[in-house]
């Protein structure tokens, strides 16, 4: 229940947001309000020795607040929602502080020993607790002398979230379960050495082993599966260089936060749960910047195993609402992460204790090269070309053995493509060499992974030409020959309407071309239709958990491809606040309200992701998997919008029927880095403009 905190109401002092270096209500938090937001709890007797910072996120003001703001303007509020986590009692809570305010205005415990319970995400220090809980108990150092292993001071004890199953030793605990890696020496791969079936349950409060299972005696694989520089050997010699550079330096202009690239508009930000979040995307048609979406991110991920054993059969991680995507991002590096013309922007999270962090470099800004965008050649005329450039604003994530890349592509068109990357290392376990499941196939002599699907939740509250907008769905219709199909080719489409909630819970259709529109009735295009943007996914399986498993109940975001839901704020992650140890939450419960969608302001959810049957070729490191989806405009632009792009082909050399020559380095003038169009190879120019 939650109740304002009485004798905290009178502020001593007011705060600007100025004064933490705020000048935008969607500024990303500094490390001045973490700060003082700690503080303020610390003053008001809420922090003692045992009490950590598992969450911590902006509070972002309502909507009207942010579109009436003025450059200038200091007198909105930044608050921060605060969870604390008591190490010592499992006991938790969220507090709201107002750090203008100077108080806290919030709190409400949290009911995490009561069904459907649920727990604060991980801290980074019970990683290493787990680890030493583990490797004290007895029974798990009887386990690794019976596999032969006596010197265990390397070895990998990894910290897993353990799903929901309500047994009698963990309901209502904080529990995290281990598997076992063995790592030989410091810098060898743990993953290379899985110590199969043995599984450490670890009540973290408490500080012990509840539980133990040790089943099976398959040999821990010792076969060296490294993939450093200094154990693969020298890199080949025979890729030449590559160099994007931008003389003139790049097209964006940034302002803070603020980014104006093109017709395109819009601000960065950054949580510690979702990581990267986009705010008022808007893009310019003539003097008027149109909005299209309010708020943008990728607030959640589920990752479902699907092999029986013991082992493994509870996996299904939610790396944003269990780990934290956005506290778990790489600082990135020119040349490695990102090429070209580089804008960083660093974030700042909370650690453990509650005290500013620094991810310097999280996210990553530039332009690409992306080939042709339109080209038409007349009979007998020069080809018209122009080459199609995009924006990308990227970050990068570690969770434990996977990698995953989040990248934000804005194009010239008016389009929005949105990918996920995944990478890294595929989570293993052993077998006797030879052995086939049809769960986990062998990929290396004694190593096999389970199957498993990677399946992201994208968060798009919608504004098209505003905030009051509606939604239909368009499907390609077969007509069957006869007299309104006479010659056996017509076909045709249908849009319906999706008025409600329950609606607008939709899977894609490949065989239809199915896809959403958001659109805005009250503003129509030079045809008289609505304006609109459109969802194309990219059809891809669904959760394959069955209806009723633990893990259909905790992810049912993943049982569809596509929800809209009217908007709220606190409707913030599709899988619950704390998905971690909780029976069920989320878009499924919300949507059961039922209520309508038409010119109304609504948030799209899109589930899209990957079925990863693994391979040899995914070992020791897997190459980038890659799925996404687009937003395009809908008559949302009365014309193309890429027609006044510059004519580079012109510029290209004799390869585009012009007697300039720019193998030698020349430039013409007022082009000092131009690109040709088609390249040839002979006259193709390399510097990337």
């Amino acid at each position: 229940m939650e109740k304002s905190l009485t004798a905290l109401d009178s502020p001593s002092v007011v705060n600007p947001p100025s004064s933490f270096g705020v000048t935008h209500p969607l500024d990303m938090l500094t490390t001045e309000e973490i700060s003082a937001a700690r503080q303020i709890l610390v003053d008001a007797g809420l922090v003692t020795p045992s009490t950590r910072f598992p969450r911590l996120l902006p509070v972002e003001p309502p909507k009207q607040v942010v579109l009436d703001h003025t450059p200038g303007d200091d007198d909105f509020d930044r608050s921060l929602l605060i969870t604390l986590l008591d190490i010592d009692t499992a006991d938790a809570r969220e507090v709201t502080v107002s750090v203008t305010a100077g108080k806290v205005t919030a709190t409400r415990e949290l009911p995490n020993r009561e069904h459907p319970h649920g727990q604060p995400q991980y801290l980074f220090e019970e990683y290493e607790r787990a680890a030493e809980i583990v490797k004290a108990d007895p029974r798990w150092q009887a386990a690794m002398r019976r596999r032969g292993i006596t010197d265990w001071t390397h070895t990998f004890v990894s910290p897993l979230a353990p799903g929901y199953f309500p047994r009698e030793e963990e309901t209502g605990r904080r529990i995290i379960r281990s598997l076992t890696f063995h790592r030989r020496f410091a810098g060898d791969n743990p993953w290379a050495h899985p110590v199969e079936g043995l599984i450490a349950h670890v009540d973290l409060t408490a500080g012990t082993v509840v539980r133990l299972e040790d089943e099976g005696d398959v040999p821990v694989p010792m076969d060296d599966w490294h993939y450093t520089p200094e154990h693969v050997g020298e890199p080949r010699t025979t890729l030449k260089p590559i160099d994007i550079v931008q003389p003139e330096g790049p097209s964006f202009r940034v302002d803070g936060n603020l980014v104006e690239w093109e017709n395109w508009r819009l601000r960065i930000g950054f949580t510690m749960q979702e990581g990267l979040v986009l705010h008022e995307i808007s893009f310019r048609d003539g003097d008027e910047h149109r909005p299209v979406i309010y708020r943008a991110s990728v607030p959640e991920m589920v990752v479902p195993y699907g092999e029986t054993t013991n082992t493994r059969f509870w996996i299904s991680y939610f790396d944003a609402g269990e780990y934290h995507l956005g506290k778990n991002a790489n600082s990135l590096t020119l040349g490695c992460d990102c090429l070209g013309v580089i804008k960083y922007f660093d974030a700042v999270v909370a650690d453990d204790h509650g005290n500013p962090a620094t991810i310097p470099h999280a996210v990553c800004m530039h332009e690409e090269d992306y080939g042709i965008l339109w080209k038409h050649t007349e009979m007998g005329e020069a080809p018209q070309v122009r080459r199609s450039r995009r924006l990308v604003i990227s970050y990068f994530a570690t969770i434990g053995n996977y990698d995953y890349g989040f990248f934000w592509y804005f194009y010239l068109d008016g389009s929005i493509e949105v990918e996920a990357k995944a990478t890294g290392i595929v989570f293993v376990g052993a077998s006797e060499p030879g052995t086939s499941s049809p769960h986990a196939p062998e990929i290396a002599p004694g190593i096999i992974a389970p199957v498993h699907q990677h399946i992201f939740c994208a968060r798009l509250d919608m504004a098209v030409d505003g905030l009051a907008n509606s939604v239909e769905e368009e499907n390609v219709v077969q007509i069957p020959t006869g007299p309104e199909n006479p010659y056996g080719n017509a076909f045709t489409y249908a849009r319906t309407p999706l008025r409600r909630e329950s609606e607008a819970v939709r899977d894609a259709n490949s065989e239809t071309g199915r896809r959403w529109f958001i659109l805005n009735r009250d503003r129509l295009n030079h045809v008289g239709q609505p304006t609109a943007y459109v969802l194309q996914a990219e059809p891809s399986p669904r959760l394959l958990a069955q209806p009723g498993s633990s893990a259909w109940e905790r992810a049912q975001f993943a049982t569809h491809h596509t929800w809209v839901t009217a908007y709220d704020p606190a409707e913030r992650f599709p899988a619950g606040d704390y998905p971690n140890q909780h029976a069920g939450d989320g878009i499924a419960g919300w949507v059961k309200a039922d209520r309508p969608l038409e010119q109304t302001d609504l948030v799209l959810w899109h589930t899209f992701g990957l079925t990863h049957i693994p391979r040899p070729e995914d070992w020791p490191v897997m190459p980038v998997d890659y799925t996404g989806f687009w937003l395009k405009p809908y008559g949302f632009l009365d014309s193309n919008p890429a027609l006044d792009l510059p004519d580079w082909s012109k510029y290209g050399g004799r390869c585009c029927g012009t007697d300039v020559d720019l193998a030698d380095g020349g430039h013409p003038a007022g082009h000092s880095h131009p690109s040709c169009a088609c390249g040839d190879g002979a006259h193709a120019c390399s510097c990337g403009a």
